[in-house]
């Protein structure tokens, strides 16, 4: 797949769970078709939002199962194949069936904390293991360490497979760097969904978004209005649900996220130990922005 079909809003999809802990397929089959409707561009499995590092290997496998059934093709699937061993992942690639997917979202190694030239090496083995489009991802809130823009350029020109970074360090001027020295067709997309629309202005290429898990119609809408720099469009969108968006991160990603889908009676608000639900400031908070 080229790289500019991940032009627009990707969602990181949530995994619903019941009362008793268990993955919720009927949720998950609404949710799906919620956002298929919604008009999103594509759909991103097993990211940091669907909670996948608590899921085990067979439920990961079940839950990506269900959502390519669901899907029926009719969106484009990304899948989170990344972590803080190499090797793993290496081994992952080379050994999985990808044949559903169009690219891969692979989170920078985290805990490890590794150097710059760590991060290449990294990426170098996974681009050389990959038989799937790259999409770097970048969040040192997540993982203590920042994919400096100088090694996100380096990796882009030199790997051809690498088509994009999902940039959530909230440094805008990182961003704009990137924009400014990456090669042509690699796309910038954002994973701060309240700053999406001052990255595009700045010449970035979409997002893959929290918030459009409960609202693909607005946010998708959104981004595609700044695409095409209907600013006046945008603007209204972004600050309709900015508040709100802020609220959704105030006490951990995915319990606020989740919560609203609760209230909007399309998933349940339970999460996985070690995280928990928002605290009740903030759900209510949640309540009164939420439509």
């Amino acid at each position: 797949m080229k790289a500019h079909n991940f032009t627009g809003t990707g969602v990181a999809i949530v995994t619903p769970f019941t009362s008793k802990g268990d993955v919720d397929y009927p949720a998950l089959t609404k949710l799906v078709e919620h956002l298929i409707k919604g008009r999103v561009e594509y759909i991103v499995v097993m990211g940091t939002t669907g909670e996948s590092v608590t899921l085990s290997k067979e439920e990961k496998l079940q839950v990506i199962k269900h959502i390519v059934k669901v899907n029926k093709k009719r969106l484009p699937l990304v899948l989170g194949v990344g972590g803080n061993n190499t090797s793993e992942i290496v081994n992952t690639l080379k050994k999985e069936d990808l044949s559903d997917f169009m690219a891969i979202l692979s989170v920078s190694p985290y805990y490890n904390k590794p150097s710059q030239e760590g991060i290449y090496q990294h990426y170098k083995a996974i681009a050389k293991a990959s038989p799937l489009p790259i999409i770097l991802y970048n969040v040192p809130g997540r993982t203590s360490s920042n994919i400096a823009w100088d090694t996100t350029i380096r990796l882009a020109k030199e790997f051809k497979n690498i088509i994009a970074i999902k940039e959530a360090s909230g440094n805008v001027e990182q961003c704009m760097k990137i924009i400014k020295h990456r090669p042509d067709n690699f796309l910038i997309i954002s994973g701060d969904d309240n700053i999406t629309l001052p990255l595009i202005a700045s010449g970035a290429d979409g997002v893959i978004s929290v918030v459009a898990n409960a609202y693909p119609k607005d946010f998708s809408d959104m981004v595609r209005s700044s695409l095409i720099h209907d600013f006046k469009t945008a603007q209204k969108l972004h600050y309709k649900l900015m508040e709100l968006t802020e609220q959704l991160f105030a006490d951990g990603n995915p319990g606020g996220i989740k919560y609203v889908l609760s209230l909007k009676k399309l998933t349940q608000s339970y999460v996985r130990l070690p995280l928990v639900e928002p605290n009740d400031t903030v759900k209510a908070k949640l309540k009164k922005l939420a439509y």
